[in-house]
């Protein structure tokens, strides 16, 4: 077996071996990095975060966003227990946090570490805003996302190598052209994609549980509408994003907010804020 074929049986056996379950969908991830690593480096980074960054206490907009955030907390654990996955939060430590910054962005560390910057408060626009951009940043957790990331990564970094041994004997013009087509392709036909996808995954899932927590979840099409005239439009193309576009997502969540509200019913929720 040449090295090349020897590279590829190896990528191929960590992918069978090295694989957890989300239990939003039942579909095997990659998970090459353990969370017993992950989160003590999540945790540690967050705490280095806050101190660093001006953290908003005591106000009004401060104790919103813990509000919000423990309420969904509290509908992620009830839809995870009522699906067979009790104890799947145990090490968590949630925690919610509103820093004073005009970037217009929020996002939760494995383990359930939150920020919500000041800057996206305006968009966000109250309380229901800010729980269609909570149950976003949360279901990414919950999903273990940051886990794939990082396993993708490990793998596109082996498949490099791999692609420069395959051609360690040509002549450096071929070396050139194969490594930038192995460097693109894995970016726009590989990494993109999948980031993508993780976007789309979250936002499905953060309907549901802002459904579960008793939020409206027709709103979430509203946030995007509202983040959609913040950007002026100014936007990459969708294949050349780590996101989708607003326009895809408007459309997505317009057309799931019914499966929400139906899954909220489940847990005895029919009316929303």
């Amino acid at each position: 077996m040449n090295i090349k074929k020897s590279i590829v049986s190896i990528c191929v056996a960590l992918l069978f071996i090295s694989c957890a379950t989300n239990p939003f969908t039942g579909k095997s991830t990659l998970a090459l990095v353990p969370n017993s690593q992950i989160l003590p480096m999540a945790f540690q980074q967050y705490n280095q975060f806050l101190g660093e960054n001006k953290v908003v206490k005591g106000t009004s907009d401060a104790e919103m966003i813990t509000r919000v955030g423990q309420r969904i907390s509290k509908a992620s654990e009830r839809w995870l227990n009522a699906n067979g996955y009790q104890g799947y939060l145990k090490d968590y430590k949630w925690e919610y946090n509103l820093v004073d910054d005009k970037t217009v962005n929020a996002w939760c560390m494995p383990g359930g570490k939150i920020v919500f910057y000041t800057g996206i408060l305006p968009i966000a626009k109250d309380e229901t805003g800010i729980a269609a951009v909570m149950g976003h940043e949360v279901a990414h957790a919950l999903a273990n996302h940051g886990q794939q990331r990082m396993s993708a990564a490990q793998i596109q970094q082996v498949a490099g190598v791999a692609t420069a041994v395959a051609v360690s004997g040509k002549d450096d013009k071929t070396q050139q052209i194969v490594g930038t087509a192995f460097g693109l392709g894995s970016q726009f036909g590989v990494m993109l994609p999948f980031s993508r996808s993780h976007e789309t995954e979250a936002d499905r899932i953060g309907l549901q549980l802002m459904a579960i927590a008793g939020y409206n979840p027709d709103e979430a099409a509203n946030l995007w509408r509202r983040m959609k005239a913040n950007s002026g439009g100014q936007a990459p193309p969708e294949f050349m994003s780590t996101h989708p576009s607003s326009d895809t997502r408007i459309n997505n969540l317009t057309a799931w907010a019914p499966a929400a509200r139906a899954e909220a019913k489940k847990f005895g929720v029919t009316t929303f804020k």
